[in-house]
């Protein structure tokens, strides 16, 4: 590799980060509070940047999957790290967060893959099959771990007792796993692009794609270290807006998916659907399957309180959302308005966050 590339903004950014928290900048408050937070976003686009030099160096669906899980352990650092900082005050953190990351995902990122892909190219296709798939498995997961605990009669309300919540966490990765080998092995030509004709950059060198494998596990530990160092600002300021304690999870989420959403974006405009859809749905699966057995672990040794269940509000909007994007999917072809309704879902989800 060239001086030049390793000069590139990727490997400069979360070097740049790490010296800012081991020098004890983070806290901080004022102007070095905000650097701290524009340093966070950038050692999140880093990680995703490696994790495409990865994806690209051992191709689809495979690439997906590998950006799809660094988000995931992102998503799970986070959590945890405010889950053992915040102690029982953080019980409905994990719920707040993966809904937050699903409602992003299936109205947000998919909402905007479809609209954009939609003006751009009117119609884009893609394998109806690998997004029932995608989808029998997230409400699966949605269903049994978010809703579910509402209606088991063993603890109190919207919680489970340590039985179910072993299970259940077994069940997620049992569905998560068995989603995986579909999707690489048994039937992976499902969600393989069909109108890949874009002309491709070279795949990297194996210097590079071991040096960006190493960046991007650095990234992920760095995100990690800042928001946590950084969550009571971000607390401080939802607060301070009077808004509910459920901001702070939509706030996480919407830190760690933006590098994924502008991935999936990207495809959408190269005339890409099937690889934004896998990126979209592979992350929603990701996001639920593997955070809700992490925190239960967290929650079983720590003995800290885990509250799962959704409130009536949430589970109606998670119901519109999931349906709303059956339909979208049913036909295996896009068009802007199935776009447009799932980013009024998001607003919508938004809005009533701030204004319950």
């Amino acid at each position: 590799m060239s001086l030049k590339s390793l000069l590139h903004w990727s490997y400069i950014f979360p070097l740049l980060s790490l010296a800012y928290y081991l020098l004890g900048l983070v806290d901080n408050n004022g102007w070095l509070a905000g650097l701290g937070s524009l340093l966070l976003i950038a050692s999140v686009l880093g990680a995703v940047h490696h994790a495409e030099v990865v994806a690209h160096k051992v191709g689809e669906p495979f690439g997906t999957i590998i950006l799809a899980i660094a988000i995931t352990v992102l998503e799970v650092g986070l959590i945890v790290s405010l889950m053992v900082a915040g102690g029982k005050e953080t019980s409905t953190l994990a719920r707040d967060t993966v809904f937050a990351a699903v409602m992003l995902i299936l109205n947000g990122i998919l909402g905007a893959c479809l609209l954009v892909g939609g003006l751009k190219f009117k119609e884009q296709f893609f394998a109806r099959t690998s997004g029932n798939m995608a989808l029998i498995s997230l409400v699966a997961i949605v269903v049994m771990t978010l809703i579910l605990p509402n209606y088991t009669t063993t603890e109190l309300s919207a919680t489970f007792s340590t039985a179910q919540l072993i299970f259940f966490s077994v069940a997620a990765l049992v569905i998560y796993a068995t989603f995986l080998m579909v999707q690489t092995v048994r039937h992976r030509n499902y969600f393989l692009p069909e109108n890949d004709d874009q002309p491709h950059a070279e795949p990297p060198t194996n210097v590079e794609s071991f040096l960006s494998l190493g960046f991007l596990i650095i990234c992920l530990g760095v995100v990690v270290v800042l928001a946590k160092s950084l969550s009571p600002t971000i607390e401080s300021a939802v607060h301070g807006l009077g808004a509910p304690q459920a901001l702070v999870g939509v706030i996480i989420a919407a830190v760690v998916l933006l590098p994924e959403g502008m991935a999936a974006l990207k495809a959408a405009r190269r005339n890409q659907f099937q690889t934004s859809l896998n990126l979209a749905l592979g992350s929603a699966i990701a996001s639920i399957g593997l955070t809700i057995p992490c925190v239960a672990i967290v929650s079983i040794i720590y003995e800290m309180p885990l509250v799962l269940g959704l409130d009536i509000k949430s589970m109606v909007l998670l119901a519109l959302s999931l349906y709303t994007v059956m339909l979208s999917l049913s036909r295996g072809k896009t068009n802007i308005l199935y776009g447009v309704v799932l980013l009024v879902n998001l607003l919508a989800y938004i809005f009533t966050v701030i204004v319950p």
